[in-house]
């Protein structure tokens, strides 16, 4: 073909030419097979194909048409014209290549065609159980949808259902902020306009269902276009935030409901992947309370970086299972070593370390219910204080290079039994730090949504009863952050700790509690105060109307993150560790009197008045640390 188009047809021309290369087809036949299996281009399937498959084709034919040249050329002489072998490089790649693309091109057919058909005749097919991705299949009408983002997320969304036509989504078109997108089409769909035009193109367009396609979106914008479609008669569908989409995979079962942490949302958190994986990768480490909710996520975005081993501590057994049980699945080569045991028993702590020699320790468990605590203040000191002492001893006898405490922000000025017993766990480990090589550092954050005893499933509890949505008082405010963002930055501090530190994380603005009840009963498709009632019972013992995550004499000294700060705290114990846990000992004794005096000697102890502060040489280690 390529010497008759040489030629302009003239066989008579082309005739001795192509008596020349006949000895030799079936070498070039060989280069050709050759080529196309170094490249793959027989192990693929072509109804998938992409441009990473065009290339592979257009390489293929490179290197086999470099072969023709030799053979041609340097064989049989100059003689033979040069522009027939680019022809026939132009020939091969257009011809292995529509041959391939059309079984791509026949199954986009094939689906626009299904899907089409679908969409006019008003239904899916009915088939029971989920579809392919986990997606359930779609009875009934279709749905008439319009994405928002028309960047890589938003094509990417708009792929996945076209591919799924069994899920019944008639695709209208892309909405988007960008003005120079406005008019031109994205794989296939028209942008029609931006977040404004809403309320008018889903009258006009008789949508059904809008899909947020922006996992990098900040939760103020979910939340204008939740408001937006107030009264349109339309559901609101998102992908996951960035935090849930570690993976970066998006696919149709990740769509889902626009939920309450959606609103809340922030950018996503710049992560010094080389610091993080510098002393997590390949080093055995250790989660305390690991059946939690932040020592479970804890261990799923540790898990990314490859330790050689993860062991996860608990005393609950169900819990210790089930992330146990994730961790096989979803990371089959790591060394995951669970193990039930309780912090206050020191023996078994020492045995586990002793065992397992983790080099990097989270410090996760503890009491936090604060109301409960408040009636059992003996269960929160011998927890939150000895527990944490018990971890934080065998961590330096065992030579960890780590340990993290993580801490809460009810610490800071504490008027509860939870926050004191946190705030005088932050005083032990700086005061162990003085005395051991290993980095002792706390972090401190705020309420994370969606936490066991949070706020939120509280609330849908409520909500799904009929109501009323209890709240203690209309000004009570609280920080609150999504567990993947609180642990991201956690791992991050942990990496910036030289020892001694109490970091303090940026919560953003605080959010009133009234009004994260409010949104939630919107979500549900209700109006507050109108189909379910809020009734306000008010402050509990022990609750702030306003969290605080540092003290005003600390203030922060700014570090090389933007969301991490260091507490400039000079409180320090009074006295020797023996003596504040024998006082504290003494107080757990004493029950619910004791736990009141508690709160205010450590209160007493960090305040910027009533402190002395002790130096290095007023804090003497415990005899036991040293193993004597």
């Amino acid at each position: 073909m390529a010497l008759l188009v040489r030629f302009e047809f003239n066989q008579a021309r082309a005739l001795p030419y192509l008596n020349m290369i006949s000895p030799r087809l079936p070498a070039l036949l060989v280069l050709r097979i050759a080529s196309y299996q170094a490249f793959g281009l027989y192990d693929r399937l072509w109804q998938f194909a992409s441009v990473r498959e065009l290339v592979a084709i257009a390489e293929a034919g490179t290197v086999a048409s470099i072969g023709d040249y030799f053979l041609l050329h340097l064989i049989h002489g100059p003689g033979f014209p040069r522009s027939a072998t680019i022809l026939m490089w132009l020939f091969n790649i257009s011809l292995a290549g529509g041959l391939r693309l059309f079984a791509r091109l026949r199954r986009e057919w094939i689906l626009t065609g299904r899907s089409r058909a679908w969409a006019t005749n008003g239904a899916a097919p009915t088939r029971p159980g989920p579809g392919p991705g986990g997606a359930e299949w779609q009875v009934g009408p279709c749905r008439r949808a319009l994405i928002i983002g028309a960047g890589e997320a938003g094509v990417l969304v708009a792929k996945e259902l076209r591919a799924h036509p069994e899920l019944c989504y008639d695709i209208v078109g892309f909405v988007d902020d960008d003005r120079s997108k406005q008019g031109y089409m994205v794989a296939d769909l028209r942008v029609l306009g931006t977040r404004a035009d809403l309320p008018s193109l889903v009258a006009r367009h008789d949508v059904d269902e809008i899909i947020i396609a922006m996992p990098s979106v900040p939760g103020r914008v979910v939340k204008e276009i939740v408001a937006a479609c107030e009264g349109l008669g339309t559901r609101v569908k998102t992908l996951p935030g960035v935090y849930e989409l570690i993976d970066g995979k998006v696919d149709v079962s990740r769509i889902r409901d626009v939920q309450i942490e959606d609103l809340l949302r922030r950018e996503q958190v710049r992560v010094d992947l080389d610091k993080i994986g510098g002393y997590l990768t390949g080093r055995p480490v250790l989660v305390t309370g690991a059946g939690g909710s932040i020592g479970q996520e804890l261990c799923r975005q540790i898990a990314r970086f490859q330790p050689a081993s993860l062991v996860l501590l608990g005393h609950a057994e169900n819990d210790i299972y089930d992330i146990d049980l994730e961790l096989r699945e979803t990371c089959p080569s790591l060394n995951v070593v669970p193990v039930i045991g309780d912090i206050r028993d020191a023996a078994r702590m020492e045995s586990v370390f002793a065992r397992y020699k983790p080099d990097v320790v989270f410090h996760a468990a503890a009491h936090k219910h604060v109301p409960l605590m408040e009636m059992h203040p003996e269960e929160a000191i011998n927890n939150n204080v000895f527990g944490t002492w018990n971890v934080a001893c065998a961590a330096d006898r065992h030579a960890a290079s780590r340990f993290v405490l993580i801490s809460t922000d009810k610490a800071v000025n504490p008027v509860s039994i939870m926050g004191s017993t946190k705030r005088a766990a932050e005083l032990l480990i700086q005061a162990l730090n003085e005395h051991s090589n290993t980095r002792f550092m706390a972090v401190r954050f705020g309420n994370v949504l969606g936490s066991r005893g949070s706020v939120i499933p509280l609330f849908k509890r409520q909500i799904a009863a009929g109501g009323p949505i209890t709240v203690t008082h209309p000004d009570m405010v609280r920080y609150f952050m999504t567990i993947p963002e609180a642990v991201q930055l956690v791992i991050q501090a942990a990496a910036m700790g030289e020892g001694g530190e109490v970091f303090v994380l940026d919560m953003g603005e605080p959010v009133r509690i009234v009004d994260l009840a409010r949104d939630l009963v919107r979500l549900s498709g209700l109006d507050p105060d109108k189909d379910i009632e809020i009734k306000f019972t008010g402050v509990r013992p022990g609750e702030k109307l306003f969290e605080e995550l540092l003290t005003a004499e600390e203030g922060t000294v700014a570090t090389c993150h933007e969301r991490i700060f260091i507490a400039r705290s000079t409180a320090t114990l009074d006295g020797s560790v023996e003596e504040f846990l024998k006082t504290c000992r003494e107080l757990a004794a004493a029950g619910e009197a004791g736990g009141a005096q508690f709160v205010s000697w450590v209160r007493e102890l960090t305040s910027h008045d009533g402190a002395r502060r002790a130096g290095a040489s007023g804090v003497r280690p415990l005899a036991a640390r040293s193993g004597t």
